[in-house]
């Protein structure tokens, strides 16, 4: 036994005395451009190796000063993440203290592709005015890609004269206001910048769109709305481009000439304040909206909510539906075209990234470039986006999963769009920060090395998090510096051949099928949406039912304005609500809880619809503020789809030997002639029987259903309120989280019931899916062409 023992130490000893180690062997962990990256991003060499101390600073340097003047680099993103990577999260108030930092300093001739469906805070605010694609995104990453250089060279500047422009930028693109500004002259003292601080061109390019603000007409609404200057003066360079007499109507049928005068007004937007002519661009001039399907079926629309999303639900997929054809923006294909870099910089996967790569041509012009091509991953799970996956959804998201999800999102899958994964190295990070992070719920997307590299592309792990901000506050960002100088670094090892190639992928994902790119059917705009949606609220009765008045009486003039505007502000936040669900509903009664006769026995849910006068009957103590508002407002605004549809109905108590053991309840439809909901006799069919009710006689349109013992249940017009402010969020509705709860865990095997009730569910969500939220085309088409829309 010891001679076997000795023998195999004896091959090991003769092993290693022939093992021959380069000097960068030495250099730490991981692959070739991990230890590289590591020594460029300022980790000391390991002591003690003989004649490399020399090389190795060489070798640093060199990476770090490597020419990429000449080169043409294109990042694609939106919001804060795009914004970090190009020059710091221009929206926070430390980034005028250095404003120069990042992708643009490094690479001159950088051009931004900017996602536009961003339609929260002013951008959501925008989109009630104008016809445009959302620009809060452009805002904040045309402000992020100001260069010093070009401010030097345009106007004739020092160093601090440059620094001290963009900080004045800083305080107008990011100036805030919630009471409506008086003048132009006002706007500049609340920004604090002074025109004559400013170089006379700049200051005279700026304060031409704030009058302009003022004095064009298509303008003077969006002031009387909460906003952030930035996203004015981008519409006031845009409208500029546009004939007087072009308004909403007019810009409508002419969109080519709107997407034009947007790329035009960016254009020069960009260029007065030093960023540079098409330093930043839409990645689509076309208006679009996202919509996320969860896996339990539920399809919601609108950018904001899927980030504020609380489903408990795994994304499954992610569209956007353009408001016609959409437009990849000719300035934007050449710069794919031409690009020797193209990078996913990081953000929220399913509302930066995705939204782009679904414009037609996009993903294919990125597959067809022999650029380096990054993806920088993300650091932290995203809120409502990656905090579950559809493999194990009480997991969190690793790197492998971020990569499916774009694989199952992008028309053509993820082939060729990156062959390399740029990720933060988690071990560089305190676990003391780690477990503070996860007390405030968020958590580190784990790098899964091999799982990636199965995938088919290489990861690459390196300190790309900001330093002091980790030292001074405990924070974990990407640093934009390091990020600037790790892209730099990759080239230059790829432009001396030592950039590792990934291997083919030895795990197969399935890639979403071919492009198939959706269109709003009728083409209705947020803002044509908005006003109709006004519209239909003002034109409604708003009056109170109180305890002392024998008849319903008006509301006071200023509590009907307010109502009227919480009732709007609520109907606009949920994009998936047409103006066509408001047909058959005339106005809102608000009932004294003393007058409220309502039975409360099964239920919580103090509204209702009322077929006889069209109203919406709401308990005056739930209008208090729009927070609790919103939910009976949902509900009855949900069972008025129904409209008129029972013509009587009743419950039965069913007896056997005397005794009481249930009851039926049943109820007669209305023929299609008869209805005034928005849906159609054939739909109403189809719900009722996925509610459960049975129908005796196919000849006679009545439906029946037993309710066992005293047990309660949700009659069906209750039921589709509920399921109605379900969809639309779900925390309106924690019944119907409890209702479908087994579609979560799954059926028994033992029990085949339970599985038929999990068929049922589905297609019960379905139907609100496809029917209730996707009206058929006729259907909201018909609409339109009773109001002239079409």
């Amino acid at each position: 036994m010891a001679e076997n023992r000795i023998g195999f130490l004896q091959e090991v000893l003769q092993g290693l005395s022939k093992k021959r180690f380069a000097p960068l062997d030495f250099l730490g962990k991981g692959s070739l451009p991990e230890r590289v990256l590591a020594l460029t991003l300022g980790e000391e060499p390991p002591p003690g190796v003989p004649g490399c101390a020399r090389e190795w600073q060489q070798l640093a340097e060199g990476l770090r000063t490597f020419d990429v003047s000449n080169l043409r680099v294109v990042v694609l993103g939106g919001g804060t993440g795009l914004s970090k990577a190009v020059g710091g999260d221009s929206r926070r108030p430390e980034w005028k203290i250095n404003p120069f930092t990042g992708l643009k300093e490094v690479f001159p001739n950088l051009c931004s592709l900017v996602c536009v469906t961003d339609d929260g805070g002013s951008t959501g605010e925008m989109l009630k005015d104008f016809p445009l694609i959302g620009l809060g995104d452009l805002r904040h990453v045309l402000l992020a890609s100001v260069r010093s250089a070009n401010l030097k060279n345009q106007y004739r500047l020092n160093d601090k004269e440059a620094a001290e422009v963009a900080g004045l930028l800083h305080g107008i693109f990011n100036l805030r206001f919630t009471a409506p500004p008086e003048s132009a002259e006002q706007l500049w003292q609340r920004s604090g910048a002074d025109p004559e601080q400013l170089p006379a061109p700049m200051a005279g390019y700026l304060s031409d769109l704030m009058r302009r603000l003022f004095s064009d007409t298509r303008m003077k609404a969006a002031l009387q709305r909460p906003h952030c200057l930035g996203n004015l003066l981008i519409a006031a360079a845009i409208y500029g481009k546009l004939p007087s007499f072009f308004r909403t109507v007019e810009l409508v049928a002419n969109q080519k000439r709107l997407q034009h005068a947007v790329l035009e007004g960016i254009s020069d937007l960009a260029l007065a304040i030093g960023a540079g002519r098409n330093a930043v661009l839409p990645c689509t001039v076309t208006p679009a909206q996202l919509q996320v399907l969860y896996s339990n079926g539920v399809m919601v629309t609108g950018e904001s909510k899927a980030g504020l999303a609380e489903r408990g639900w795994p994304v499954e997929r992610v569209s956007v539906r353009f408001v016609e054809e959409p437009l990849l923006p000719d300035e934007a294909a050449d710069q794919l075209r031409r690009a020797d870099i193209i990078l996913l910089a990081p953000g929220s996967l399913y509302t930066s990234i995705i939204p782009i790569l679904q414009v037609p041509g996009l993903a294919d012009l990125i597959r067809s470039s022999s650029a380096m091509k990054l993806l920088v991953a993300n650091i932290w799970v995203q809120q409502g986006e990656t905090d579950a996956t559809l493999d194990a959804p009480e997991k969190r998201f690793h790197a492998s999963d971020l990569i499916r999800a774009y694989d199952s999102n992008i028309p053509g899958g993820i082939q060729g769009l990156f062959s390399h994964v740029l990720t933060l190295d988690l071990a560089d990070i305190p676990g003391s920060v780690l477990q503070n992070y996860a007390i405030e719920k968020k958590e580190p997307i784990y790098v899964d090395s091999e799982q990636v590299r199965a995938l088919g592309f290489e990861p690459v792990q390196a300190r790309i998090f900001s330093r002091e901000l980790l030292r001074q506050e405990n924070v974990v960002q990407h640093d934009s510096d390091a990020l600037a100088l790790a892209v730099r670094t990759l080239w230059g090892l790829r432009a001396g051949g030592f950039l590792i190639s990934p291997l083919p992928p030895t795990v197969r994902v399935k890639a979403a099928g071919p492009a198939a790119v959706s269109i709003c059917p009728d083409r209705l705009l947020p803002c044509i949406r908005f006003e109709e949606i006004s519209r239909l609220v003002n034109g409604m009765s708003f009056r109170q039912i109180s305890l002392l008045a024998e008849q319903p009486k008006e509301l006071e003039p200023t509590e009907r304005e307010q109502l009227i505007a919480a009732v709007i502000d609520i109907l606009w936040r949920h994009p998936d609500i047409h103006p066509a669900h408001l047909s058959a509903v005339r106005g809102i009664s608000l009932i004294s809880p003393a007058r409220w006769s309502r039975s409360q026995q099964w239920d919580n849910v103090f509204s209702f619809y009322d077929p006889e006068d069209g109203c919406l009957k709401i308990r005056h103590d739930q209008t208090e503020d729009a927070a609790r508002l919103e939910m009976p407002l949902l509900v009855a605004l949900g069972q008025s789809l129904l409209g008129n549809y029972c013509a009587e109905k009743h419950l039965e108590p069913v007896f056997f030997q005397e005794r009481q053991i249930g009851r039926i309840y049943w109820l007669a439809v209305r023929d299609q002639q008869d209805l005034n909901g928005f849906l159609n006799s054939g739909q109403i069919d189809v719900y009722l029987h996925l509610a459960q009710m049975s129908r005796p006689d196919r000849r006679k349109r009545i439906y029946a259903r037993t309710v066992n013992g005293e047990d309660g249940f949700l009659p069906p017009g209750l039921l589709f309120g509920l399921l109605f402010a379900w969809c639309l969020d779900n925390r309106f509705a924690p019944s119907i989280d409890h209702m479908m709860a087994m579609m979560k865990s799954g059926p028994s095997a033992l029990v085949a019931k339970q599985a038929e009730t999990v068929r049922q569910q589905e297609k019960l969500i379905a139907f609100f899916r496809e029917q209730v939220f996707r009206s058929r085309m006729e259907q909201t088409m018909r609409y339109n062409a009773d109001r002239g829309m079409c």
